[in-house]
């Protein structure tokens, strides 16, 4: 299994990969996002979700309670201290069914303690990315939409796998906008 380059992304991304994609990095003025040599930094949206203890929801995988949460949609959003917020990605990815992907934060977001999870992009799957932010501070941390936040890097395997996240129709496939947990 190895990491992709950049011309194997552009590749793949002009075939519909990545879409909406942006072939260079853009900078200027923002927190950076697009194409890089192993990697293609993903732009958050501006919807969030906000996690509040307004109603004293209990947090359960297994019983989600929508209730948790604010929702906002805006330029920019504060994520209170020690708190998380739920967003989603402004591209839509389609993963070849030999590929499956990581990503991690970027350093800007991350040496401001704010961090980004994102479970794998397992082969097949396709759909907006829900994303996991968490500002591990005790000062409110601003959120920026419309600009990166965080890294997709793409590894292609030796062979292409027997049950892609298609095939065994993955509760998260096709995602539309941000995605609660679910059995």
């Amino acid at each position: 299994m190895s990491i992709k380059s950049d011309r194997w992304i552009r590749e793949q991304a002009l075939k519909g990969m990545i879409e909406p994609f942006s072939e260079k990095q853009v900078r200027e003025g923002v927190i950076s996002y697009g194409l890089s040599s192993y990697g293609y930094d993903l732009r958050v949206s501006n919807e969030f979700k906000i996690f509040t203890n307004v109603n004293s929801a209990i947090i359960d995988p297994k019983n989600f309670d929508e209730r948790s949460f604010v929702t906002v949609e805006a330029d920019s959003v504060i994520v209170p201290p020690n708190s998380f917020a739920l967003a989603r990605s402004i591209e839509y990815f389609r993963i070849p069914r030999d590929v499956l992907t990581i990503c991690v934060g970027k350093s800007t977001y991350a040496r401001c303690g704010i961090i980004v999870n994102v479970t794998p992009f397992e082969p097949e799957w396709e759909g907006y990315v829900t994303l996991e932010i968490s500002n591990t501070t005790p000062l409110p941390a601003k959120v920026y939409a419309n600009e990166g936040l965080c890294q997709i890097l793409f590894f292609q395997g030796d062979e292409p796998c027997e049950i892609s996240y298609a095939d065994k129709k993955g509760k998260y496939q096709n995602q539309q906008g941000i995605v609660l947990p679910k059995l």
